[in-house]
């Protein structure tokens, strides 16, 4: 059976650390990432390179452990954030559950920490007969279920293993999230979840099922969400599913709250992540108050976004007309989210330069007009080898990362107080080519 998420409470002290790893001891002094210089890493790993800091990462979590200790809790780290297997090891070995949305991902988690299957949630609009089976093999915790297809399929692939299925309806509570378009899930045009007003309906009939169990309800309205009160409303809404339910005699055990909660990539100094946990488990807590249930919760991004950097190199500095061009070695392939959507990323001097700050285009090699990584920028002086780190791109950095142009992905490092581990190789062009067939 799957491990019981009742009992997953965390009695850690979460460490007192500022919302970037990324420091340096004086106005001229390079950058460090704990006690390592990000110069020296760069010279040993070659860049693009992505370094991520350990202990941001396990604070991070643990900030949401502490916030939610005293409810039965499990923090599912939403794995398609940053998937490194280095990473999933070591949010395992502090408790964290996994919310996957593929087959794939779920093999990383087997892969990373075999013991965490019954510690993992399967969201996801289109999972496949390979995916369902596979994940009732592994005996995972529930799947969350997005459509009534959806659920008689997981019921007919159940019976066929003769195993029940835990599920969880995938409920859209029509709220909405102020964010990206791209990353805003909670409203009905939008193609993931259940309408909520037909949930009842759907699980009074799975319950009918002998290879189904109704294990809970789950909602996610959208990502780099920067107030609690979405959060909160999505989550009341649920809750009255939640009693109604148990008035039909479907005793739920479990509220899953989704992820989404959002990080300040401009590192304002009011930013605190402590009290954003804080106002966001208070919020939920609120709109969950006398349910008997364990709260799951998906965060991704606010684990792991401010733990990374990518590091690239200047190889030119191109003036046309009134436009100067920075060009780096790393790409619109390496971080994708400039590009994709019009994401802000500071980016810093690793060692900076006297002078004047002047506004600078800092482009990739790629031939898209699109490979950017900032525009009219405002930065100080620059000269060909100068090392750039590009902050906060420890989620959805490398795991939208791409080989366009044949371009081999960067190395990951993580970081460990004084030690630097390769948790990624670089990829080489025989690994780009391998696959093919002449």
């Amino acid at each position: 059976m799957a491990k019981s998420t009742r009992t997953a409470r965390s009695t850690a002290s979460a460490p007192q650390l500022p919302s970037r790893p990324f420091a340096a001891a004086g106005p001229a002094a390079p950058l460090t990432c704990g006690q390592v210089s990000l110069d020296g890493l760069a010279a040993d790993f070659g860049t693009p390179l992505y370094v991520y800091d350990a202990a941001q990462i396990s604070a991070r979590l643990s900030l949401f452990q502490l916030a939610l200790a005293h409810r039965p809790h499990l923090v599912c780290y939403a794995v398609k954030a940053s998937s490194t297997l280095g990473i999933l090891r070591l949010l395992a070995a502090q408790g964290a559950g996994f919310d996957i949305v593929s087959g794939g991902e779920l093999e990383r988690v087997l892969a990373a920490a075999p013991s965490a299957a019954g510690r993992v949630v399967f969201s996801g609009a289109g999972k496949s007969v390979q995916e369902i089976d596979r994940a009732l093999e592994a005996n995972i915790l529930a799947f969350n279920v997005e459509s009534e297809d959806e659920l008689e399929l997981l019921a007919a692939r159940a019976a066929r293993r003769r195993r029940k299925a835990r599920f969880s309806l995938r409920v859209n509570p029509d709220v909405f999230a102020e964010t990206h378009p791209y990353i805003s899930t909670g409203l009905r045009e939008h193609k993931f979840g259940i309408d909520i007003r037909q949930a009842r309906r759907i699980y009074n009939q799975a319950a009918a099922s002998k290879w189904l169990t109704p294990h809970g309800v789950s909602v996610h309205i959208g990502s780099q969400i920067r107030t609690a009160e979405p959060f909160g409303a999505a989550v009341a809404r649920v809750a009255r599913l939640v009693r109604d339910l148990a008035k039909d005699g479907i005793p739920l055990t479990s509220v899953d709250a989704g992820g989404g909660l959002g990080i300040d990539y401009h590192a304002s100094p009011s930013f605190d992540p402590a009290a954003k946990v804080a106002e966001y488990a208070a919020a939920v807590e609120a709109a969950l108050k006398g349910l008997d249930v364990t709260l799951l919760l998906e965060p991704g991004r606010f684990i792991v976004a401010q733990a990374g950097a990518l590091l690239t190199r200047v190889l030119y500095i191109k003036r046309n007309g009134k436009k100067t061009f920075v060009v780096t070695d790393a790409a619109m392939n390496d971080l994708i989210r400039p590009a994709l959507y019009q994401a802000f990323h500071e980016i810093v001097p690793v060692t900076p330069r006297p002078g004047k700050l002047a506004p600078v285009d800092i482009v990739g090699p790629v031939c898209e007009s699109g490979d950017f990584f900032a525009r009219d920028r405002k930065m100080p002086p620059l000269e060909p080898g100068d090392l750039l780190a590009i902050l906060d791109a420890g989620a959805y950095g490398m795991a939208q990362s791409s080989n366009y142009n044949t371009r081999p992905r960067p190395a990951e490092v993580l970081v460990e107080g004084a030690t630097a581990q390769l948790i990624r190789r670089r990829e080489t062009i025989a690994d780009l080519l391998a696959p093919e067939l002449l």
